[in-house]
């Protein structure tokens, strides 16, 4: 599923913009789900919905926050979303290097030019699918980078996902969890699993993961630890 947002304050060009995306998307698999007014709005939105937009067209001519500035604005919590700016002049090309965009269109922007940007995009997120993690709870759908996440834990019939300073609790069993990540984590305790890209210290009874000291069980302790070590020392 490609889940696009659209980014401009003309609402006349989020129209024309949308028809054209229309036309070429895949039914059923790829679809717009979100229109902002203004980079400030936008913003706002995808910090508090990280994983919900895969692809942003996004104006770079705005009253208020530009483009650019929303650009920036997004990268300092999202390294993931796919950028594409949408501006009336080629001056801004270069400049989407600084926030990594993958591309830029030329208002007003034409099927062809889209679907070839599309193709960019699928190809992308088809070499990541395997490297991000899915979470469906009652605010939406979340998608995680996996190297971004820092650990799971168990809480009842619930499974906690903890990225940074955040939660993202989920119905599930750890023990699923597990399974899905194919050996990526690292299970130190009934209720634990730890991303080992993320471990900071290896204790006598612990870990430390993102400043939080989690316990690890003697029951898994040997096999943790040697697993958290060999893989702390490869990255």
């Amino acid at each position: 599923m490609l889940r696009i947002a659209i980014c401009d304050d003309s609402a006349d060009a989020r129209d024309a913009l949308r028809l054209q995306l229309e036309k070429i998307l895949w039914e059923n698999a790829e679809e717009i789900v979100y229109e902002f007014s203004t980079g400030a709005g936008a913003v706002r939105w995808l910090e508090n919905h990280p994983g919900e937009i895969d692809l942003l067209f996004l104006d770079v001519e705005m009253a208020g926050m530009n483009g650019m500035e929303a650009a920036e604005a997004v990268r300092r919590f999202d390294a993931e979303i796919i950028i594409v700016f949408v501006t009336g002049y080629s001056d801004y090309v270069f400049d989407g290097y600084k926030v990594n965009a993958l591309d830029y269109i030329i208002k007003p922007a034409n099927a062809e030019r889209l679907l070839e940007v599309l193709k960019r995009v699928r190809t992308q997120l088809e070499r990541k699918q395997n490297d991000v993690y899915f979470i469906k709870n009652t605010e939406g759908t979340f998608r995680f980078p996996v190297a971004s996440i820092c650990y799971f834990y168990s809480d009842k019939r619930k499974v906690v996902c903890v990225c940074g300073d955040k939660e993202y609790p989920f119905y599930a069993k750890l023990d699923e969890v597990e399974q899905k990540l194919a050996g990526k984590f690292v299970r130190i305790h009934q209720r634990y699993l730890v991303n080992p890209q993320q471990v900071e210290q290896i204790g006598t009874d612990y870990v430390t993961v993102g400043g939080e000291k989690l316990p690890v069980s003697r029951a898994l302790k040997e096999e943790a630890v040697k697993s958290l070590a060999r893989r702390m020392l490869l990255q």
